[in-house]
């Protein structure tokens, strides 16, 4: 059926960069891409599947099409055909024809990652992919100032002016020998002598996977330099993740720093692995680095991905492993547990099977990590706390609420701060690991400002002022930005935590059966005068599993259980509002050596809904620090410390605030035997009746961030 969009030609701008124009036809697009040196038309082609430098999907919008054509853009809400959903949001205003003329743009809903839609009397004229690093907005030429593409208009942002001179693969020499592939994009038309700062990334997943994101930089007049750590994709050399991260970026900024064209000047950008070789790089105090922006990024190893709270890390540890084991490229459906059996993996024993037993092969990584279950020199060297005196550069920190490397963040966060890093400043959203993708998440509605139209441009202009100097204010915020849920407002803060919140104790406190949402466990905001305590028989062979663990999931089927201790408030007489980091202090006893804690929080609603809102876990062998390892003596009483995820978050009005303890949560992370044996020797797990206390003596209790309510 013929319609409006048929035979309309959108220009695409790549942030803010024009990058070609694509035509509908009815039985395919036609797209005409751009030559980037050049910046000369290429031949108009029809569009396919092979087509990677897009981040809209445009074949998939081309079979849509008609959903969208038909679609009447009115009221506050809107529900396509093909079911997705949009709500009203931005207006621009401009002149066309000499008559002021204003859009409407409209927010989707209800999908991870989304696909905003511009519309002007109830016609669209272009289509939006806001994304976080880069962004993506196909126009119909003389509209573009009625979309959020006049946010490149900023005098202060640097400018397009420039093609892009691929100067090929360069195999760049570490210290210890080791020669890295290296791509590096100049900036084409630079007179003779003249020089760029450069922006660098350092992947574990393949170059070729991160350029299409990446080269706008170098149109704006940076240098973009790229490169595959050691073993991976075209490098030389053996993964051995997080090792050789520090020392390999700091060869490659002294490699650059001699080119010809360089100016001195290097900042660096990461997210998740890539931001963990961010802030390594950071941690190596190479003269030359003068900024990074690290999002998302994964912590020191036994802080965050491989040894979280002391466990071994299941399912979250083994895709990323296993993924990286199938040989020198990332299996991404291995990674995504398409290709293999995600209950399997994280079930079967002993753990040192694992790779053989699900990909048919050892994995390096995971012969590595066996050999060292207590933190040694080997996890210190790749521990950046333990380098982290030496980051004097400002650095820009990116993270949400539902990031499952979240523990990394605030690693990094809290290092930085220890050290008063000058420059410093964090952005946490409503996001999971995929930065700025959407606006609800589970049941929870966000605002539709959850997904930041500034995302992209605020990097740019973080390395503009920072490697080209210019004035424009990014060193003059607020040190924090965060979002609130259920305010779904952005608010500002001169430090994180935020300098308005303050740490209220939720005590412990029950009749001594708080077993199960149905037990008598409850909140107090004194301990009681009297003594007591809740047991639980933890069974490491029927242990609980979450697969969703950094998202608000419901959490009433681990509540259910018997080995989950639930304390509750009142029902809240207001709203209750919370931003910062979370941290729990607890008193527990068990019958094993040894034996794992979970604590977290959780809302619940009127219908009885518990929503998780944070969590942790701590092995009790490393209660009193990491290189501290010791046993428990069966019985004794002992205190309990751990930082748990941060969030911004609103208990309405008639919830109750909830807090459970438990022992297990396997595909998180390996059960407890209980038996104090290294795990990787499989020992025969026993086991345990494991007790938190509470009252006066031992005050067990969680530190909520409260900004208002309580």
């Amino acid at each position: 059926m013929s319609h409006y969009l048929f035979d309309r030609t959108f220009d695409i701008y790549f942030t803010g960069v024009y990058n070609g124009n694509i035509t509908f036809k009815e039985t395919f697009a036609e797209i005409c891409d751009v030559d980037r040196r050049t910046r000369a038309q290429l031949k108009r082609e029809p569009f396919n599947k092979n087509k990677k430098n897009t981040m809209i999907d445009f074949l998939k919008l081309h079979s849509e099409l008609a959903a969208y054509a038909e679609a009447k853009w009115e009221g506050e809400r809107v529900t396509l055909s093909n079911e997705s959903v949009y709500s009203r949001y931005l207006t621009f205003t401009d002149r066309i024809d000499g008559k002021e003329v204003t859009s409407q743009l409209w927010a989707q809903r209800k999908t991870n990652g989304v696909l905003d839609i511009i519309t002007v009397d109830g016609k669209i004229v272009a289509f939006s992919n806001p994304g976080r690093v880069s962004s993506e907005i196909a126009v119909v030429k003389g509209y573009e100032k009625l979309t959020p593409l006049v946010k490149y208009d900023d005098p202060l942002l640097s400018k397009v002016q420039y093609g892009i001179n691929h100067l090929g693969t360069v195999f760049v020499p570490t210290r210890d020998g080791v020669n890295l592939a290296t791509e590096v994009f100049l900036p084409d038309g630079l007179q003779p002598g003249e020089k760029v700062p450069a922006i660098v990334v350092r992947t574990c997943y393949g170059k070729e996977r991160d350029v299409h994101r990446c080269w706008h930089w170098t149109a704006r007049g940076y240098a973009f330099v790229i490169q595959d750590v050691r073993g991976r994709s075209d490098s030389d050399g053996i993964l051995e993740p997080f090792q050789n991260e520090r020392e390999d970026a700091d060869d490659l900024f002294n490699w650059i720093v001699a080119q010809e064209w360089s100016d001195g000047n290097i900042g660096m950008w990461g997210a998740s692995y890539l931001g963990y070789t961010t802030t390594a790089a950071a941690t190596s105090g190479n003269p030359h680095l003068k900024t990074a922006i690290s999002e998302v990024n994964v912590g020191s190893p036994f802080t965050d991905t491989a040894r979280r709270g002391g466990t071994i890390c299941s399912w979250p540890l083994l895709c990323w492993t296993l993924a990286q084991s199938m040989s020198n490229r990332t299996d991404f459906a291995v990674f995504a547990g398409e290709s293999i059996s995600v209950e399997e993996a994280v079930t079967h024993r002993p753990i040192t099977e694992i790779p053989e037993k699900i990909i048919g092969k050892k994995s390096g990584p995971w012969d590595l990590w066996r050999e060292h279950y207590h933190y040694d020199d080997f996890w210190k060297h790749s521990d950046n706390t333990q380098h982290s005196h030496k980051i004097k550069i400002p650095m820009l920190i990116v993270s949400g609420w539902y990031d499952g490397d979240a523990l990394g963040v605030q690693e990094t966060w809290r290092f930085l701060t220890k050290h008063d890093v000058p420059g410093r400043r964090i952005i946490l959203g409503p996001w999971p690991h995929n930065l700025n993708a959407f606006r609800d998440c589970e049941d929870l509605e966000f605002g539709d400002n959850a997904v930041d139209y500034d995302f992209d441009t605020r990097i740019i202009r973080w390395f503009d002022r920072y490697l080209k100097g210019i004035q424009n204010g990014e060193d003059k915020k607020p040190r924090a930005m965060y979002y609130v849920v259920g305010e779904n407002q952005w608010r500002e803060s001169e430090d994180w935590n935020p300098l308005e919140s303050k740490l209220v104790n939720l005590y412990l406190a029950s009749n001594g059966s708080a077993n199960s949402m149905f037990g008598d466990g409850r909140i107090v905001w004194q301990p009681d005068s009297e003594p007591g305590f809740d047991s639980y028989i933890y069974d490491p062979l029927q242990p609980i599993g979450e697969r969703g663990h950094v998202k608000p999931y419901h959490c009433n089927h681990i509540q259910l259980r018997s080995d989950c201790l639930v304390y509750d408030t009142e029902p809240l007489s207001s709203d209750v509002a919370m931003a910062g980091n979370v941290y729990a202090e607890f008193y527990a006893s068990s019958s094993a050596v040894d034996t794992d804690f979970i604590v977290r929080v959780s809302d619940v609603d009127q219908k009885g809904i518990a929503r998780k809102i944070s969590d942790n876990v701590i092995r009790a062998e490393f209660r009193k620090g990491y290189d501290k390892p010791e046993l428990l003596e069966p019985g004794k009483v002992e205190k309990y410390e751990m930082e748990m995820y941060f969030n911004g978050y609103v208990f309405k009005k008639g919830h109750k605030i909830r807090i459970d303890i438990t022992s297990s949560n396997y595909y998180e992370f390996f059960p407890n035997t209980n038996t104090g044996i290294n795990p990787y020797e499989d020992p025969k797990p026993v086991v345990a009746e494991n007790r938190i206390y509470h009252g006066k003596e031992y005050p067990s209790h969680v530190k909520l961030p409260i900004l208002y309510g309580l």
